[in-house]
Formats: C-alpha cells, structure tokens, sequence
C-alpha cells in the first residue's frame, strides 16, 4: 500500500524556488516500513533523479562562484591530469571540463601520452601543486601500468586533492572526531542524494555492496559518520541475500551486473545503484546497454527510493567535483588556506610526508600497549 500526502504547490511564475513537496509512506500489513519525504522534482514515485540532484548542486556552485568572482575578482581552478589515451577517461576529462565552464570554474589541464614516464607525471602534478590560480588537481584514473598511482596520489597536495583520495583525507575519514579536508566523490554523491530526498540514516541498518577504496569503503565510513549501523559485503560473505535484506540502506558497489535482486530488498528500503556495467543488447546501435548493481526492474517495485542507471548517481560525481573545488577555492582566494609546500629535491619533508614519524611513533606506542596488557593477561591466567 502506497499513501502520498503533503500539499503539492505549484510554482509560480518568476519564482524558481517554488518546489512541490510530498511525503510518500510504504507499508503492509503487520509493517511499517519506510517513510520518505522529498522535493518532487528530485524524485518520480520512488525513482531518483540523479540528474535533476545534479543540477541543484551545480546550480548552488555556480552562485558560490559568481559571488567569489565579485568580491575578490578571482574564480576557483581545477586542473585534470590525463595519461594516455584510453576513450573512456578522454570522454571522463571532457565532461569535467565542459561542467567547470557551465559553473565559471577556471579549468587547467595537462594531456601527456601513454609513454610519459612516472617522474614526468609527478613534475606536473608538482607545478600544479604551486601554481596559485589551481586549487583543485585531478589525475584521471587509471593510469597506465607503468606508473605507481599510489605514488601520484600521494604527490598531490593534500590542501588540493578535490578527488578526496590522498592517504591524510582517507585516514581522517576513517577516524572519530576527525574530518579530511576532501571526500571522494562518488561515495560524497551518495551521502548527498540520500540526505537531499529526505531518506533517514541516523539509527538505520545500512549494506555497503563492495569495497573498493574509490566508492564502497569511503561509502561506509561516511554512512558511519551518519551514525548509521554499516555492514560491508564482499566476495566472501556468507548469506548476502539475508544480510541485505536487513537493510534500511543499501549502496550496491560491486561492479557486477544485475548481482542483487528483487527479492534481497527490505520493502521500502533506499537503494542508491552505483554499479555501471555494460551488458549485451543487440537492440541497441551500440549493441550493448549500461546496466547497475540491481536489477532494477524487479527492485523498483519494491523499494521506497532507488537510483536508476543511467541517470542516477552518475551526474553526481561530476556535481561534487565542482563542490569540493569551489568550496576549497574560496578558502585560497579568502586567504582562509594557503598550501603547504611540496618536498624539494633535497629530500626535506613537505605536505603528509612531514606526518609520518607522528604516525610510526604512535604506532610503535600502540605496539607496546598491546604486548604490556598482553603480558598482564598472561600473569593473570598463571
């Protein structure tokens, strides 16, 4: 049984911020399921709009831009950094750029070829680490097989690292009390459809599918800052159909096609399909279609939200790009920020390398707390 309730208000003419609200309620009987309240622009029934997500948030970044622009007469920069020539990563790239120009970003970028060695790749990732008009620098993933990623992550400033992957930003992600200065983008979107079509985490059971560092990891750390209750399935779990059928929250992050059904989900559940994957269909001129994680014809009759693919979390990532690089760029042009500088060739420690011996020494503490208790255990048992 579906009720729909709420007062539906018709925009008025010249008024943009008009918006039609409704309260959709899911239940059976003996159940009481889920409740979801949202801007019906965002939401048709139960399917999500990423796109229409996607467009809000831009449209907010390109205020915040135009404001920047008028009171200190700078814009933020993003600059993207491409190895290679794989089709998939240039139509990546294009895409970034066209939305910095549709927000007033100033792009920057730096196309070098597959045979460009590690050290050519780090000397402009250096540059970009200097050059004050960039604020925001992206490598484009993957690189190719001859360059450490690792490596060039790590060489981006932590102050610019708009992808959110630098080893600081990840470790304060996983960590109470403490915030990166970035997150990860895909996962970021996620947090950000659920939080804007009104789905509740606090308290709720949430099922990350997949934990892969760019989106199933980061996805439930931040469902954990949510204060929800995160489990993560993997390749070795035992029983996932009942573990995600618990869920009030489920982020499928598998990369395996059509992997969860109809029937693993909780009715009314929210269901936030990251998956992309091609699949046969000779129906179409490509002779191939994208489908998720979900096989979202049999679970969108039974969940109470659920992301399409296309067209759900996919405008998502490119929409908080453009955040963390004006939200970062304000902080810069403010003079709020000033990034720290790189290591010099001399081998002095700059950037996150300058942390490291905080970390081994608290390591190495840690190490001798657990051998003392470890001892008194053993006193105690003789």
């Amino acid at each position: 049984e579906i009720t729909v309730d709420g007062n539906l208000k018709q925009p008025q003419r010249g008024s943009p911020e008009a918006t039609s609200f409704a309260r959709i309620t899911l239940s059976r009987p003996g159940f009481k399921m889920a409740t979801i309240e949202a801007d019906a622009p965002l939401m048709n029934g139960n399917v999500i709009d990423g796109k229409a997500v996607a467009a809000q948030i831009k449209k907010e970044v390109a205020a915040q831009v135009a404001s920047l622009k008028a009171k200190y007469g700078k814009v933020p920069g993003l600059a993207v950094v491409i190895v290679g020539q794989r089709k998939d990563s240039e139509t990546y790239v294009r895409m970034k750029r066209k939305a910095c120009e549709e927000v007033g970003i100033a792009s920057f970028g730096a196309d070098l070829p597959e045979t460009a060695t590690q050290e050519e790749v780090l000397k402009v990732v250096s540059d970009f680490n200097r050059n004050p008009d960039v604020h925001g620098i992206l490598v484009q993933l993957p690189l190719p097989k001859h360059i450490n990623e690792q490596v060039v992550l790590g060489a981006i400033s932590v102050e610019k690292d708009v992808d959110g992957f630098h080893p600081l930003n990840i470790g304060r992600l996983c960590m109470k009390g403490r915030e990166p200065l970035f997150v990860p983008c895909t996962p970021l979107g996620c947090m950000e459809i659920l939080e804007r079509c009104g789905v509740v985490i606090k308290g709720k059971r949430a099922v990350v599918v997949g934990r892969s560092n760019i989106v199933g990891m980061p996805a439930a750390m931040l469902l954990n800052k949510r204060d929800a209750t995160v489990t993560i399935c993997h390749s070795a779990t035992k029983d996932m159909e009942e573990v995600v059928r618990q869920a009030d929250i489920v982020i499928a992050a598998a990369g395996q096609p059509q992997l969860i059904k109809g029937s693993w989900i909780k009715p009314g559940a929210a269901v936030i399909d990251v998956g992309t994957n091609p699949v046969t269909d000779p129906t179409k001129k490509s002779g191939f279609k994208l489908v998720g994680d979900c096989h979202y014809e049999e679970c969108v009759k039974v969940a109470g939200a659920i992301t399409p693919v296309p067209g759900g979390v996919g405008p998502m990532t490119i929409a908080m790009l453009l955040r963390n690089t004006v939200e970062v760029g304000g902080k810069f042009i403010s003079g709020e920020l000033k990034s720290e500088a790189p290591p010099s060739s001399s081998g002095s420690r700059g950037g996150w390398q300058q942390h490291v011996p905080v970390l081994v020494a608290g390591m190495a503490v840690a190490a001798l707390l657990r051998r003392v208790v470890c001892m008194l255990q053993g006193n105690k048992a003789k």
